[in-house]
Parts: structure tokens; C-alpha cells; sequence
């Protein structure tokens, strides 16, 4: 059962309704109260909806419960960092480093706790002294007396195309060192870090449009960019590269019995009408007046939508093997055979070789 709430738990947090992930671990520790995990999680909420004091309470019990459980160590330096206890941040995350399997998320963090102290040391010594009378007038600050300017943040442009099964990132990079790279990935998220020698390390972190098999993945880093493959985990059209709330997948299963059925958690806000919520979606669609790609991806949902399961297989089947050129709804006209793809007239097909 406490497993149970702690997936729902991770569901919200997903979804950004951070309060009621808080919730859910909350129970889900009531039911378990020496389940590190849990309580490692619940930071990680808790950090979200800007409960900082309450977030390292969370990860020194986690810690308390598992000394070895490195996240723990990671949402204690982050929770601290963001109540300016730099130093108390700094000890957890050199913890936490050195017992993770990978280290590169908290040595960044580590640095810019470096970065802080020494700024509030310089701060420290360029304090005037107690001066015996308020006649007295303190010495001006100086150029020289500034604390150094925080090394220039390197941007690196990106951009992706898509297959039926996977989606290729391109983030163009040149001349930088295998060694200086760090891509991982995860159900949903996309993490990319260089490092650049006397340059802030660059981050492109994004939660992606629809979710992918991370063991699948996989990634290159060559002369002049670092090209990253992303296995779908559905064979769906990606309106974008990032996740963005409220956008519809295509094609998408008919959700209506699993909206109106979604239970409602205890949270610190007003409980949603999820009913209500789904007509209001289904009016907006309705009522949206699309051109393009955007009418014609429309049109493709809205039949998928309706159709019985063969129209669906068949569909799915006929749209990953002919590589997005053909799309039928007759399972058995397309179910005992590879479908060809059939590119449109004038159009040459050409086989990707990587």
C-alpha cells in the first residue's frame, strides 16, 4: 500500500502538482516511517513548493534511515543552498559525491557553494572595522574591492527530428572532449552537461514532449556536435521536443474512463472537478479552429479516438513500418504483411544509416 502511494506520489510530482505529491509521501511514510526513499522524495517535493526547512529535515531523516542512499545527500545540499548555508550545503553534497555512481551533478553544485564562500569571505574581509564614533567616515569601496564577475555561461544551440520509434537531439558543441560530456536520461527528462574550461558548465535539462525507454537511448559525441537518440516509448508524433501543459499527444488513447475516475488526494488545494475538467477540454478541442499540420494531426487523433482496436493496430502498424508514409485503418489488409513505405509524388525515400 505504501508503495502504492508513493507511485501516485511520483505521478503528481510529474504532473507538477507538487502539493499533492507532498501528500502522497506524507501517507505513503505513515504507512513505512523507515523507508529512506520516501522521505528523499518528499524533499524533493518539498524543494518545489519552496519548503526548504522542511525539505532538509526530510533528507537528514532519509540519511538517518540509509547513509548510503546518495540522492539524500544531493536534496540536503540543494535545499540548504537555497537557505544560503553554504558551507552545511557544501559538506552534504561532498557526501553525497562520494559515494554516487556519478558524480557531475554535484560537483556543479559543490563549485557554486565554492563560488558563494569565497564571495562571502571577500565580503567578510572588505567590511570596515567598528569604528569608536559615527563622526568617523568608513572608506569608500573601490573597483578593486568588487568580488569577481562569475565566469561567462556558454550557449550552445540545439535542435531535433523525429522517427516513428525514436527522436535525434542535436546540441552543436564543437571541439569539445568526449570526457567533458555527460547525457542521461530518464523516463520522461533529458539531461545534458559540458563542461568548458573557464566557462560555466552548460546545462539543457528539459522534460521531453513524450516519454522514452532510457536503456534504449544512447548518444555520440563528435567533432563539432553531440547527437542524442531517443527511443520512444510509444510510436506517437511529438508536437515538440519539451513537455508543454495541456498539449496532446497523436495518436493518443481514449482517456475518458480513467479521468472520470481519477481519485481525488488530500492537498492544500482546492480539490479539482475532474469531470467538469474533461468537458471543458473536449469543448476547447472542439471549438479550435486548426489549419496545417496542426488540423490534419487533428483529424488523425480524432479517428484513432474513434476507432475499434483492429483500426488501431493497424493504423499503429501501418505508420511505424512505411516510416510515417502510410496510414490505414484495415487490419486486414495490412496485418499479414510488412507494409512499404510509399513516399508522395516527387519525393525520394532514403534510408537513414547512423
Amino acid at each position: 500500500m505504501a508503495s502504492e502511494l508513493a507511485e501516485k506520489a511520483k505521478e503528481a510530482f510529474l504532473e507538477d502538482d507538487f502539493d499533492v505529491a507532498v501528500d502522497l509521501y506524507s501517507r505513503a511514510i505513515d504507512l513505512d516511517p523507515n523507508c529512506a526513499a520516501f522521505f528523499a522524495d518528499r524533499a524533493q517535493a518539498n524543494i518545489k513548493i519552496l519548503n526548504f526547512t522542511e525539505a532538509v529535515a526530510d533528507a537528514n531523516k532519509a540519511i538517518e534511515l540509509e547513509p548510503t542512499l546518495s540522492k539524500a545527500y544531493l536534496r540536503k545540499g540543494t535545499a540548504c543552498m537555497k537557505l544560503e548555508e553554504y558551507s552545511t550545503a557544501k559538506a552534504a553534497l561532498q557526501k553525497g559525491a562520494s559515494i554516487a555512481p556519478i558524480e557531475s551533478k554535484f560537483n556543479k553544485l559543490i563549485d557554486e557553494c565554492n563560488l558563494h564562500i569565497a564571495e562571502e569571505k571577500d565580503l567578510a574581509q572588505q567590511m570596515p572595522p567598528t569604528l569608536p564614533s559615527s563622526s568617523t567616515t568608513p572608506p569608500l569601496a573601490t573597483a578593486a574591492d568588487s568580488p569577481p564577475a562569475a565566469p561567462a555561461k556558454p550557449i550552445f544551440r540545439h535542435e531535433f527530428y523525429q522517427k516513428p520509434e525514436e527522436v535525434v537531439v542535436t546540441v552543436f558543441a564543437k571541439g569539445i572532449p568526449k570526457q567533458n560530456v555527460n547525457v542521461e536520461f530518464g523516463d520522461q527528462i533529458l539531461s545534458v552537461v559540458i563542461d568548458v574550461a573557464g566557462e560555466e558548465a552548460y546545462h539543457f535539462q528539459p522534460r521531453l514532449f513524450g516519454k522514452i525507454i532510457p536503456d534504449k537511448c544512447r548518444y555520440e559525441v563528435l567533432s563539432t556536435k553531440v547527437e542524442i537518440r531517443l527511443a520512444k516509448a510509444e510510436i506517437i508524433t511529438w508536437a515538440s521536443l519539451e513537455y508543454v501543459k495541456g498539449q496532446a499527444l497523436l495518436p493518443k488513447p481514449n482517456v475518458a474512463s480513467a479521468v472520470s475516475q481519477r481519485p481525488v488526494y488530500p492537498s492544500s488545494k482546492p480539490a479539482k472537478d475532474w469531470d467538469k475538467l474533461e468537458a471543458e477540454v473536449k469543448k476547447q478541442e472542439k471549438d479550435e479552429k486548426l489549419d496545417g499540420d496542426a488540423a490534419m494531426n487533428k483529424f488523425f487523433s480524432d479517428i484513432y479516438q474513434s476507432a475499434d482496436e483492429d483500426m488501431r493496430r493497424a493504423m499503429n502498424k501501418s505508420f511505424a513500418e512505411s516510416n510515417g508514409t502510410v496510414l490505414s485503418t484495415n487490419w486486414k489488409e495490412v496485418g499479414t504483411k510488412k507494409v512499404e513505405s510509399t513516399p508522395p509524388d516527387g519525393m525520394e525515400l532514403k534510408k537513414w544509416e547512423y
